[in-house]
């Protein structure tokens, strides 16, 4: 299994190629951007010259793509990625998508006789760098059992949410959750400000209060707390502010699917498509606090 190929070399999918190649794996990659290829080309993966000139004769073929849209296009449209392979392959998508689209692909694929997993990623650009992601994984016992050694070249933490699918709805779940954190992380942190207090000294309280959160963590965004975070950076580099509209969308329609009760998350997403329409799409979704700044 130590044939791949890597399709959709963004601000993940290029470091997690890389860390793949590191771990010693033949990687075949592809990407519309020839820079993106050129990149990891010139770190030991062979360029390929169309997705499925890239899945040709591999074990595992993984894709990181922007939306479903993408995803069921490059699988099941004009080019069929599935037809490219060869049986017994195994296709592990690690783009965050709607789980329905998700299982729709994963059946296209084990009608074609291949095996699929759904496996978005958490952890960002940071984690996607460091190798040190965490893997939500959607599928069957088998396909499971042949990604767990792939991922672990560029995960730390990998879990087996259910069947084909639910790799999908965990990772939305956390990222809605995660939305409600920063957005109330950063209001109580402006609050402090606001009453003539240190950020970095409420902060610090904070983490050892009952408000401790994985945002005072590991994330701060008040400029200035911590340091080598987007929040210390201009708020660049991260998880966009887009990224996160998109993911908290996927929640809602989830939501509304399932009859869920979410009004918490109806709330952070209308405070980032606030933000994300004052101009701040490509900000670190950790922005959300320059939302609740009156200076």
């Amino acid at each position: 299994m130590n044939k791949i190929a890597f399709i959709g070399l963004g601000n993940m999918g290029a470091p997690m190629a890389e860390n793949l190649i590191r771990s010693g794996m033949q990687v075949t990659v592809f990407d519309l951007v020839d820079d993106a290829v050129s990149a990891l080309k010139s770190k030991g993966a062979k360029a390929a010259t169309s997705a499925t000139d890239a899945v040709k004769d591999v074990d595992v073929v993984i894709t990181m793509l922007p939306a479903a849209k993408h995803v069921k296009s490059l699988y099941m449209g004009e080019q069929c990625l599935i037809n490219a392979t060869r049986p017994g392959t195994l296709m592990i998508d690690s783009s965050t998508i709607d789980a329905e689209s998700a299982r729709v692909v994963g059946e296209a694929v084990k009608k074609a006789g291949r095996l699929f997993v759904d496996a978005p990623v958490s952890g960002g650009t940071a984690g996607a760098q460091a190798g040190t992601l965490t893997f939500i994984m959607g599928g069957d016992a088998e396909a499971i059992a042949k990604a767990t050694p792939v991922l672990q070249c560029m995960g730390k933490n990998l879990f087996h949410a259910g069947d084909t699918g639910a790799g999908q709805v965990a990772k939305i779940c956390n990222n809605m959750l995660l939305a409600v954190l920063m957005a109330g992380t950063s209001e109580a942190l402006q609050l402090a400000i606001d009453n003539g207090l240190d950020p970095k000294v409420v902060s610090d309280i904070m983490l050892q209060s009952s408000g401790c959160n994985w945002t005072l963590q590991k994330y701060n965004p008040c400029p200035g707390v911590m340091e080598n975070v987007p929040a210390s950076k201009d708020y660049q580099g991260g998880f966009m502010v887009k990224l996160m509209n998109k993911d908290l969308t996927l929640a809602m329609n989830a939501a509304a699917t399932s009859e869920s009760s979410t009004p918490m998350a109806a709330t952070a997403q209308s405070l980032y498509k606030l933000h994300q329409n004052k101009g701040n799409a490509n900000k670190d979704f950790s922005s959300i606090f320059q939302l609740f700044d009156k200076s």
